[in-house]
């Protein structure tokens, strides 16, 4: 309540001429930096969506998996630092469920293509196995899976002029602390292991 989301998105879809009215029509913007920092800019209660593993965490979304592409991704925190926005954790449970995947272990063959592909244009390629139309065992329709988001409480972050790196480490550090805090709440009630981890890359 009292909050306005930017959802964001690929800068590359804003190059499309028709495409890019679309996605401004209902709302969405470019996950660029400057992007980022205008949105958060337009006053208080505006707040922006990222999914920061991107292109590449899709290629670990499997069911039973926990592998998020966190580890090196710290552009969030600058942005959040820019602008003395709060990062707020946030983990769906049951998302991975919805598509199996063709198993591409890091480092095979299939992987590697893969990164190559999401290096070259932006955007990866799993190969995924869904449901049919009338049938539950093959097609490329979602699996009737429910999904459940979790949210955590905000991380204040002090605005600053010219980031610190030392800071964007510390406040980097805390959210993937909070994140593991929040999933590891959560993850009995999905039927969740206890000494299922996340794991991030």
């Amino acid at each position: 309540p009292g909050l306005k989301m930017h959802l964001l998105t690929l800068n590359m879809l804003f190059d499309m001429p028709v495409w890019r009215e679309v996605l401004m029509a209902f709302g969405l913007c470019s996950v660029s930096k400057e992007s980022c920092l205008n949105c958060l800019g337009l006053g208080s209660g505006h707040s922006i969506a990222i999914m920061i593993g991107g292109a590449v965490e899709g290629l670990d979304a499997r069911p039973n998996c926990f592998d998020l592409t966190l580890a090196k991704r710290k552009g969030f925190v600058k942005v959040a630092m820019l602008s003395g926005a709060s990062l707020v954790p946030v983990f769906s449970f049951g998302e991975n469920d919805v598509y199996e995947q063709w198993p591409n272990p890091r480092g095979s063959r299939l992987r590697q293509l893969q990164e190559k592909f999401v290096s070259a244009l932006g955007f990866s390629l799993p190969i995924i196995l869904g449901r049919g139309v009338f049938n539950y065992t093959f097609g490329l329709l979602p699996h009737r899976k429910p999904i459940t988001t979790v949210i955590g409480s905000p991380i204040a972050v002090r605005k600053v002029d010219v980031v610190d790196e030392q800071e964007v480490v510390r406040v980097h550090s805390l959210y993937l602390e909070k994140l593991e805090e929040l999933f590891d709440r959560h993850k009995a009630d999905h039927g969740i292991a206890n000494d299922q981890k996340l794991h991030f890359y």
